[in-house]
């Protein structure tokens, strides 16, 4: 099963096939870290497939509640638009309702920092990662000792290949498309894959839940012209290996072969 989030920056480029349709983000909902309802503010704007973010505050998460985002393709644009602010900006996967307040939380975060900062003795490090995040929550350390330094229960597991230590640029429109399936996740940004991880290198598959925008100290930010397509399921993993596949080209080319056996046949009648 699979769902599409690449990031391009400058022009628009919206991926996905013909199929893409809007999303209507009227019935998505709001999560602030540690139960703090409002962390972020939240604004659907005109149309339903646009959101602004406005609150500078704790980590805030906006989502669908019980949705399950494995096996579609989801993009559209960010657009960080303060230039007073360098903090972050991104996108969860796999997450359920509640679980920035969480005992036992299990989702995935791929945040993106503008420059490098030092908070409460924690440092903040300037580019794009992706981070799993795991454990308790609602009784763990606060926002600046896990979210902000991606220690205790965020675990940093792989920085972007080339934008790992590039911060985004303000106002810059970032067109966006993300891979994510029960054994893969991966970020494309410009067209050029920076993050790849798949389940082998966590030790298990991957679990379901929604898509959702995150933000971390940094307002205001909008998500806007956010599609959805259902993807193809992903090919057979064990194929069977009695069965070999013929060329593409096998079949025209035989049947030009015939053709001209037949050509042949009526010459020689002449």
């Amino acid at each position: 099963m699979m769902i599409r989030i690449p990031i391009v920056v400058g022009a628009i480029f919206m991926a996905g096939s013909a199929g893409a349709v809007p999303v209507n983000l009227t019935g998505w909902i709001e999560n602030g870290f540690q139960g703090n309802a409002g962390a972020g503010t939240w604004n659907v704007l005109v149309g339903n497939d646009a959101v602004r973010q406005t609150t500078n505050g704790d980590p805030t998460v906006f989502f669908n509640p019980g949705a399950n985002s494995q096996g579609t393709s989801l993009a559209g644009t960010i657009t960080p638009e303060s230039s007073g602010d360098n903090d972050f900006v991104g996108f969860v996967l796999g997450y359920q309702d509640g679980e920035l307040d969480s005992a036992n939380a299990d989702f995935w975060l791929i945040d993106w920092k503008q420059q490098s900062q030092n908070s409460g003795g924690q440092n903040g490090l300037i580019g794009l990662s992706l981070s799993h995040v795991t454990g308790d929550i609602r009784n763990g350390p606060n926002a600046t000792n896990s979210f902000w330094s991606h220690t205790n229960t965020v675990t940093e597991v792989q920085r972007a290949t080339t934008l790992g230590s590039t911060g985004w640029i303000d106002p810059q429109i970032y067109s966006f498309e993300l891979t994510f399936t029960d054994t893969l996740i991966e970020v494309f940004v410009g067209g050029f894959l920076e993050l790849s991880y798949s389940s082998t290198d966590h030790g298990s598959l991957f679990t379901d839940g929604a898509f959702g925008f995150y933000n971390y100290s940094q307002a205001p930010v909008l998500y806007a012209g956010i599609t959805q397509d259902v993807l193809p399921p992903d090919p057979d993993p064990n194929p069977d290996p009695s069965v070999v596949p013929l060329p593409a080209g096998l079949p025209l080319l035989l049947a030009g072969l015939g053709s001209f056996a037949i050509l042949r046949r009526k010459k020689s009648k002449v």
